[in-house]
C-alpha cells in the first residue's frame, strides 16, 4: 500500500471518528431530555405534578412547582443584576485603562475565585452574607428575620458567576482589533466615547453570550445557594423572604426519596423543568445575539 493511499484511509478514519463524536455530542441533550420525560411519566400521567401549582405536599400526592420556579428566577435575576454591570465595567477597566501588570495580577485571582468549591462559598455565605442580609432587613423593614433569604442566595450566586463571566469578557475585549480603538481616537473622539460607541457595539454579541452562559451557570448552582436561601416551599413575597430553588429541591430530597415512585418522578420532573428553563435562556441569548448582529449588519 503506497503512502498516499494510506494517508487517505487514515484521513477517512479520522474524519469518521470526529463525525461520530459530533453526532454523540448533538444527541446527548436530546437523550437527557427524553430520559427525564420517561422518568417523570408517573406524575405527568396522573396530573399530581403541575408547573403552576402552589402546594408541595408529597405525603398527599401534591407536587406544585411554582414556588421553586419563582425562587430560581428571583435568585438568578438578583445575581445577574449584581454581577453583569460589575463584570462589564471591570472588563473595560482592565482591558482599556489598567496597566498590563494589573491584568497579570488580577487574572490569577479570578481563576482562584472560579476554582473555589461551591460548599466553601456556602460556608462563607452562612458566616458573612446571612448576618449582613439580616441586619439589612432589620434596617429597611424592621421585621427581623433570620437572613436566610432570596437576597442572600442572589449575593452568593453573583460572587460565584463573576469570575466565570469576567474571564469570558476579558478574552473577548482582548481579542478585539486594536484598530477599532485607534480609528475612534484618530477621529478626535475621547477614549470613553470610543469604547462606548465602537468597542462595546462591536463586542455586544459576545457580551450577551457571556451573560447568557453566566445565567445558565447560575440556574444550575446548588450547594452554596441551598445553604443560605432558607429552603421554604412557598413563593417569596420579597427579596428578604426565604425561597427554595429547583436545584436545592433536587439535591435535598433525591437520595432519600428514590424508593417512593411518585416522589422520585416529581423530582425528575423538577430536573426536566430546570433543564428546559436553561435551554430557553440559552436560546434567548442566541436569538438576541443573532438579531443584534443582523441589525448592525
Amino acid at each position: 500500500m503506497n503512502s498516499s493511499r494510506r494517508t487517505k484511509i487514515l484521513e477517512r478514519i479520522s474524519t469518521g471518528w470526529m463525525k461520530f463524536w459530533l453526532v454523540v455530542l448533538m444527541l446527548l441533550p436530546i437523550l437527557i431530555i427524553l430520559g427525564l420525560i420517561f422518568r417523570s411519566m408517573p406524575v405527568i400521567h396522573t396530573g399530581d405534578a403541575t408547573i403552576f401549582g402552589l402546594s408541595w405536599r408529597p405525603s398527599s400526592g401534591e407536587f406544585g412547582f411554582a414556588p421553586f420556579i419563582v425562587s430560581s428566577l428571583y435568585v438568578t435575576i438578583i445575581a445577574l443584576i449584581l454581577a453583569a454591570p460589575l463584570c462589564i465595567s471591570s472588563g473595560i477597566f482592565l482591558c482599556f485603562y489598567a496597566k498590563s501588570s494589573v491584568i497579570k495580577i488580577v487574572q490569577p485571582v479570578i481563576d482562584i475565585l472560579a476554582g473555589i468549591p461551591s460548599v466553601v462559598y456556602g460556608v462563607w455565605g452562612v458566616l458573612a452574607i446571612v448576618p449582613f442580609v439580616q441586619n439589612l432587613n432589620n434596617l429597611f423593614t424592621g421585621s427581623g428575620g433570620t437572613g436566610y433569604s432570596i437576597f442572600a442566595g442572589g449575593i452568593i450566586l453573583a460572587v460565584m458567576i463573576i469570575p466565570y463571566i469576567l474571564n469570558i469578557l476579558l478574552e473577548l475585549f482582548m481579542a478585539l482589533p486594536i484598530q477599532l480603538q485607534e480609528a475612534g481616537l484618530s477621529l478626535g473622539a475621547g477614549k470613553w466615547y470610543t469604547i462606548k460607541r465602537i468597542i462595546l457595539k462591536k463586542a455586544m454579541p459576545g457580551i450577551i453570550s457571556a451573560i447568557g452562559l453566566g445565567v445558565s451557570r447560575a440556574f444550575g448552582e446548588t450547594m452554596a445557594v441551598m445553604m443560605v436561601v432558607g429552603n421554604v416551599a412557598k413563593i417569596p413575597e420579597g427579596i428578604f423572604q426565604p425561597g427554595y430553588p429547583l436545584p436545592a429541591l433536587i439535591a435535598n430530597n433525591y437520595g432519600e426519596m428514590m424508593s417512593i415512585p411518585q416522589y422520585d418522578a416529581a423530582l425528575m420532573m423538577a430536573a426536566l423543568i430546570l433543564l428546559i428553563i436553561v435551554l430557553v435562556f440559552n436560546m434567548g441569548s442566541r436569538i438576541l445575539t443573532y438579531h443584534y448582529e443582523k441589525s448592525i449588519g
